[in-house]
């Protein structure tokens, strides 16, 4: 299985020996010790999973996590030196997935990574069971509701990135970069115009969605 997981620690030796073991299991990691560029990575990449510490120059890792979880669905394991019980009981209350007290065996946080990984696939799973939207890739065709919608290849291209991230916001950058038929329009207003599109194929009121919504300043996210 391979994985990218973004790690937000200011501990570089740390970051360094655990990047090195997790690469051996095919898990590229992407490490920050400053955590406003971390969260701006996170805004504007896709990562399978956070590994975070508490202790952070600027910024206090329950914060990031907190709003983090407020912004994307990527899974959270909270690396940290602290040992106080109250971090713990707040950094689960806030969203993370997974508590680990430093230190610990490499071959630990890779366990926690993995145990973590497949509680999200299984929900994944699920929520695709229930979504009004199927995919069929084989004949790039998307059907809402068991109707088939008629896509333009661009159209196709961004619901598609969306429905495979459905119930987490999606960056527009990303959603640029998954859909080549947009062309490098970046900063452009193609991309809200397709949106509009959409939302006109599946009966989606703009002002108040009930599947497509916008997030202010980041992207998309499509609901089931």
């Amino acid at each position: 299985m391979s994985l990218s997981i973004i790690m937000i620690e200011d501990d570089e030796e740390l970051a360094v020996l655990l990047s090195d073991f997790l690469r051996k299991y095919g898990i590229e990691v992407e490490t920050f010790s400053d955590p406003f560029i971390g969260i701006s990575a996170i805004n504007i990449n896709k990562y399978d999973l956070l590994i975070l510490d508490l202790s952070l120059p600027g910024l206090d890792g329950l914060e990031i996590c907190k709003e983090v979880r407020e912004k994307n669905d990527i899974p959270i394991i909270i690396s940290s030196a602290r040992s106080d019980v109250e971090d713990k009981v707040i950094g689960l209350s806030f969203g993370a997935d997974d508590y680990l007290p430093k230190p610990y065996e490499p071959k630990e946080l890779y366990a926690r990574i993995m145990s973590v990984i497949r509680r999200y696939k299984k929900s994944d799973k699920e929520m695709e069971q229930k979504s009004s939207f199927t995919v069929s890739e084989d004949a790039r065709t998307i059907s809402f509701k068991g109707k088939e919608l008629k896509l333009t290849q661009a159209e196709y291209e961004v619901l598609s990135t969306l429905i495979e991230r459905i119930g987490c916001v999606v960056s527009r950058r990303d959603l640029i970069r998954f859909a080549p038929s947009l062309g490098d329009e970046s900063e452009s207003r193609s991309l809200d115009v397709l949106i509009s599109r959409i939302r006109a194929k599946i009966n989606d009121n703009s002002k108040n969605p009930e599947f497509l919504h916008s997030v202010r300043g980041i992207g998309y996210r499509l609901n089931r």
